[in-house]
């Protein structure tokens, strides 16, 4: 797989959109990101995931998936190696991703207050 793979597959779930995030790709729904390009020169997609959806898929293929190092990897950030990872599997990791800020982003939406009408007084 390549960047560019990386890319259509994300961009082809529901809603997502491409961005930018420190000069690097990245690809959102609801305007909250669910995964990058940010490790690309490195040969990494990066998947935002939980960390027990991380430790499942490293615990499946070690040799595609990984922690990012430092804390981002500690909460789920999972490197992806591209020319490893098969298109179907990247498929279903991305679509992973996505569900979860899916997910959350139903989650933090709040009713509107009510404002009830003044006076005048």
């Amino acid at each position: 797989m390549t960047a560019e793979s990386f890319r259509q597959i994300a961009l082809s779930m529901t809603y997502a959109t491409e961005g930018s995030h420190f000069g690097n790709a990245d690809f959102r729904v609801g305007g909250h990101i669910f995964a990058t390009l940010s490790l690309i020169r490195e040969g990494y997609g990066v998947l935002v995931l939980t960390p027990e959806q991380q430790a499942g898929m490293v615990q499946d293929a070690p040799d595609v998936f990984s922690p990012v190092p430092g804390g981002w990897g500690r909460n789920g950030s999972t490197r992806v190696l591209l020319e490893s990872v098969a298109p179907d599997v990247l498929e279903g990791a991305l679509h992973t991703a996505w569900q979860n800020r899916i997910t959350k982003n139903a989650r933090s939406k709040k009713p509107a207050k009510s404002r009830k009408a003044s006076n005048g007084g």
